[in-house]
């Protein structure tokens, strides 16, 4: 799909979406800067809110859909049905609009969301979204967002980021970080009772990205799922 040249003069509305965990998310910017969200933290609606979300921020706003520059997702990982969902309606709207597609690694939006709420510019960013059991999927970023550990599915045990720490001190937070606070136990360990996971966190990092060009191919692009699918199995006895 071609796009026309980018004019940096004109705004650029980014509409941004974040359904990687139970979060459903979305959000409008203007040249970075985020302008209005449309936010729920229930469980299990995002096939029920986005679209309403969508229609109701852009009416707000008085922007029409043509009016979009681009539309901005959260790629992962998290949930593989809030990822699929989202991702879905996200090429849809691209498809149709026939404007870019931008990907957003979920645990960097999170590392952004924790740097642009606190004072702290020393510490390392580990975000965690909760995986099964002890396990989660997490990063480690610096404070200008570069990668110190990419992001991987780790399972947390009492020498989980020893190394790091012992060099460095470490803001752990997400909705995995709670299960690990009573394993964790350095010195340099800070956990922070926040998530950050919001798509207000991705406008920033999705202009940028549109500045450089920086697209996926809405045909072929698919979630970052980092682990297959596992359907639970049923507890109930079929005979």
């Amino acid at each position: 799909m071609q796009f026309n040249h980018i004019d940096t003069h004109t705004m650029t509305y980014i509409l941004n979406i974040e359904t990687a965990t139970h979060i459903c998310s979305v959000s409008l910017s203007k040249n970075g800067e985020t302008i209005d969200i449309n936010e729920s933290l229930e469980d299990k609606t995002h096939a029920e809110l986005l679209t309403v979300f969508v229609e109701d921020i852009l009416n707000k706003n008085n922007i029409k859909p043509t009016d979009l520059s681009a539309i901005a997702i959260s790629e992962g990982p998290g949930s593989y049905t809030g990822l699929r969902i989202g991702v879905s309606a996200a090429k849809g709207m691209c498809y149709g609009l026939k404007i870019p597609l931008i990907s957003i690694p979920t645990l960097l939006a999170m590392a952004n969301g924790m740097k642009e709420n606190t004072t702290d510019t020393d510490s390392l960013l580990s975000p965690m979204i909760d995986a099964r059991r002890m396990e989660v999927y997490t990063a480690v970023y610096d404070q200008k967002l570069e990668v110190i550990e990419k992001v991987h599915a780790k399972v947390i045990e009492e020498d989980a980021f020893k190394e790091l720490l012992d060099q460095n001190k470490i803001n752990f937070f997400g909705n995995g970080s709670e299960k690990c606070k009573e394993l964790i136990m350095h010195k340099n360990a800070n956990f922070i009772n926040q998530t950050y996971i919001s798509s207000k966190y991705m406008s920033r990092l999705a202009y940028e990205k549109f500045l450089n060009n920086d697209f996926e191919d809405v045909a072929y692009f698919e979630p970052f799922y980092l682990k297959e699918f596992q359907a639970l199995k049923s507890k109930k006895k079929l005979f």
